[in-house]
């Protein structure tokens, strides 16, 4: 948590910005996984964390800009409470911390709301909020408010540099969580058995996982999260992992290594592949550009490695026009990222990473591209070029005349049950270009070998 002078500016920041009208921003509840009260791990709702700094359940946050006023609405502590989770700081006590002077008990919401004209609220994400709306409302149909969004989105986009230093403290947690599962994976252990070594450090650094963890032989599948393989002699183990810090930002990172002590030939070439992309949509980073041609850019170093390797051939402008580069690289090259891994993702992707002039595409592997707009100093993000290489998409393009002017399927074919390779590290755009957050993490083939022999 920040000072309360922070959490103050912010709000002053939203109310100016916003003009008028009553902000309605609801906090998280606690969420039961098979009975009331044995609860998954809570995650507070980012943007009432971003306003009102409290990482604590049954919370509601309300600035009232035409009135002058900001309200905390919570929990009134019973003796039941007390007995289970022992005395709690007040409602009164906690709003003080974080600059807000006005509270009320959870039961007022609505009657303060009762006649409100121009309210703002967020999408509903989670079932409770949407019913609680509904209620505080009157409306069967919601209609969240499209300039709340957008101020909001302009707000937190930007990072302070407290916000960046909390981030990179949250990278480097999750650069070290990297290295302890590179030391700690051996040929034999269940994915599961190597996850855990992720989950452990999270725990023991005092830390949250921010988000489940990702960790495969089967890198061709994006977004994993069976662990239930047997690591072999031979295979890649992909680790897609960030930590959360108490205050409530993320670091995401993922590194790709061998079970075994090296990395096989072909195992080699294509990771130098994409560690060469990886480097060069870094080095292109900068206000003003486009992260939508970063990742044109990216697509394009990969179809030329891709080349040299002999699994592409042809025009690499007319390869990456056509699509075909998507054989191999069918996501987006990365994302905002902040309080939430996936920052803001909770408010529409296109607001966050878009803008009314530049609208997302639909085309395959550009419609998963989350962040296109212009980058601004300010913003974090993530670099993840990979190749992945699935076998269904393979049969699926195989007679597809475009992908056979530019895709070598008969060596293809031999790559069948290759899996996936992806490299990512999250940067902040600076005034003249970027800079990568965080302890760094090897990545070389040389770096990541090295690691592996000195484990085995």
């Amino acid at each position: 948590m920040f000072d309360a002078t922070t959490y103050t500016q912010r709000r002053q920041q939203l109310k100016q910005q916003l003009g008028g009208g009553l902000v309605l921003l609801l906090g998280n509840e606690e969420a039961g996984m098979n009975y009331k009260d044995n609860w998954y791990p809570f995650y507070q709702d980012s943007t009432f964390r971003y306003y009102f700094g409290l990482d604590l359940a049954d919370l509601t946050g309300v600035i009232d800009i035409d009135r002058d006023e900001v309200i905390l609405f919570g929990p009134e502590q019973s003796i039941d409470d007390v007995v289970w989770t022992g005395p709690l700081p007040s409602l009164a006590s906690l709003a003080e911390q974080v600059g807000v002077h006005n509270v009320m008990p959870n039961g007022k919401i609505a009657d303060y709301l009762a006649g409100a004209n121009n309210l703002h609220y967020l999408p509903p994400y989670r079932p409770e909020h949407q019913l609680k709306l509904q209620a505080w409302t009157g409306k069967t149909v919601l209609e969240p408010s499209l300039p709340l969004i957008e101020t909001i989105v302009a707000q937190r986009s930007i990072k302070s540099e407290a916000e960046i230093q909390e981030i990179e403290k949250a990278v480097t947690f999750t650069s070290r969580m990297h290295r302890s599962v590179m030391q700690f994976a051996r040929e034999g252990m269940k994915e599961h058995e190597v996850a855990s070594e992720a989950i452990r450090y999270a725990e023991a650094t005092g830390n949250l996982l921010s988000f489940p963890v990702i960790c495969t032989t089967q890198g061709q599948i994006l977004h994993n999260h069976y662990r239930g393989n047997t690591l072999k002699a031979n295979d890649m183990l992909l680790l897609d992992a960030g930590i959360q810090t108490a205050a409530g930002y993320a670091g995401d990172m993922t590194r790709t290594f061998p079970v075994g002590p090296t990395f096989t030939e072909r195992q080699r070439e294509l990771y130098q592949v994409v560690l060469d992309t990886h480097e060069a949509a870094m080095a292109a980073l900068k206000p003003g550009m486009l992260y939508k041609d970063v990742h044109l850019l990216a697509c394009r170093k990969l179809t030329d490695g891709l080349k040299q390797v002999g699994l592409m051939h042809g025009d690499t402008d007319e390869a990456v026009q056509a699509g075909a580069h998507t054989m191999f690289f069918q996501c987006g090259l990365g994302h905002m990222m902040g309080m939430d891994v996936h920052d803001m993702e909770n408010l529409g992707e296109q607001y966050v990473g878009y803008t009314p002039e530049l609208r997302k595409s639909t085309e395959f592997g550009l419609k998963s591209l989350r962040l296109g707009r212009a980058l601004e100093p300010g913003f974090v993000l993530t670099v993840e070029p990979g190749i992945y290489i699935i076998p269904e998409l393979i049969d699926m393009r195989r007679n597809d005349k475009v992908a056979q002017q530019f895709i070598n399927f008969e060596m293809l074919d031999t790559y069948r049950d290759f899996g996936g390779i992806r490299i990512e590290d999250d940067l902040v755009i600076t005034e003249s270009g970027s800079r990568i957050l965080g302890e760094p993490l090897p990545k070389t083939i040389t770096e990541v070998e090295a690691i592996r022999q000195q484990a085995l």
